[in-house]
């Protein structure tokens, strides 16, 4: 009696977790950061982020009835895209600033690759990519906050050293720097919260170490060669990592899911190379922080990056 063999793709075992407990993972790690950011600015910057999340976790349900797809706001994914977006705002845009960064970072994003696990950028570095190209001036945290003051230095450290050289860096002792006593955006200033909350991911394996610390390495060995070749022009390497988009990209942006390898060499490489990026782009381009340009570059070199890996066993 001939048997029937059925088969199927991978994956072949599930060990119970899901992608709802890895969102919210991410969520609780981030608020350290949120609550800090929340605390510098106010009602302005609960406004922001609320607004990014709820606009966020709509446009999911439209696209969800227009795809005529299963509702999928429930696995937690659009409320991370949505609060990692607002985290990177300044206190004061515009609401429909907001509401047109959510749309692109869902639909064009995510949704229209066919949605969680297809994308192959991250959707919130997309949505910021978009914004900044297209309204530069909204998102310059010097013109946004200007009206602020809170009893630090509110210039904005990356643009100061990008038109004053080095010499401002010196403004900012590492600890401000740290405790979130900085111009940026609402949840990217509080250093030390976003360390608390990727070495947590890390810890809970929601994210594995190999990306953040790759990238951080790139970063602070880029920027040391930067220094050491003109310490009057380039700031030194702790002032890169703890400024910007730095610390924020590492454990939140770079890692995501869809759009980072899955190999250890790739990550690492891939880490690695996104760092040099964030720093070369600071130092040589137009743009004063260069971490969303460099992830979303090392977005689109993930599918080569991950086919390194090991000789399977008994190949020649």
């Amino acid at each position: 009696m001939d048997r029937v063999l059925t088969s199927s793709h991978a994956p072949f075992w599930h060990d119970g977790s899901r992608v709802s407990v890895r969102s919210y993972d991410v969520v609780l790690a981030a608020i350290p950061a949120v609550l800090m950011g929340i605390w510098r600015y106010g009602v302005p910057a609960l406004g922001v982020v609320s607004l990014s999340i709820s606009c966020a976790m709509l446009w999911e349900l439209l696209m969800n009835v227009v795809m005529k797809r299963s509702v999928s706001i429930g696995d937690g994914n659009a409320l991370v895209v949505g609060l990692l977006f607002g985290m990177m705002l300044p206190a004061v845009v515009p609401w429909w600033l907001i509401v047109v960064g959510t749309f692109v970072a869902v639909v064009v994003g995510k949704q229209i690759y066919g949605g969680l696990g297809a994308n192959p950028f991250h959707p919130s570095l997309v949505a910021m990519a978009i914004v900044m190209l297209s309204w530069k001036a909204l998102v310059d945290f010097d013109g946004a906050l200007v009206n602020y003051d809170m009893g630090f230095c509110m210039v904005y450290p990356l643009g100061a050293v990008k038109h004053f050289g080095a010499a401002a860096a010196g403004n900012y002792s590492m600890v401000d720097l740290l405790m979130g006593r900085q111009s940026g955006g609402i949840g990217a200033v509080f250093g030390l919260g976003l360390i608390i909350g990727g070495v947590y991911l890390i810890l809970r394996a929601t994210v594995r170490w190999q990306i953040p610390v790759s990238f951080l390495v790139g970063v602070m060995v880029t920027a040391h060669i930067f220094h050491m070749a003109d310490a009057e022009r380039y700031a030194g390497a702790m002032f890169h990592v703890l400024t910007g988009y730095t610390l924020l990209g590492a454990f939140f942006l770079a890692p995501e899911d869809s759009s980072s390898p899955v190999n250890g060499l790739p990550m690492v490489i891939y880490g690695l190379c996104g760092g040099i990026l964030t720093v070369l782009i600071r130092n040589l381009g137009l743009f004063a922080d260069g971490v969303v340009f460099a992830i979303l570059m090392m977005n689109v070199a993930n599918p080569l990056l991950d086919k390194l890996r090991p000789k399977a066993m008994g190949r020649v």
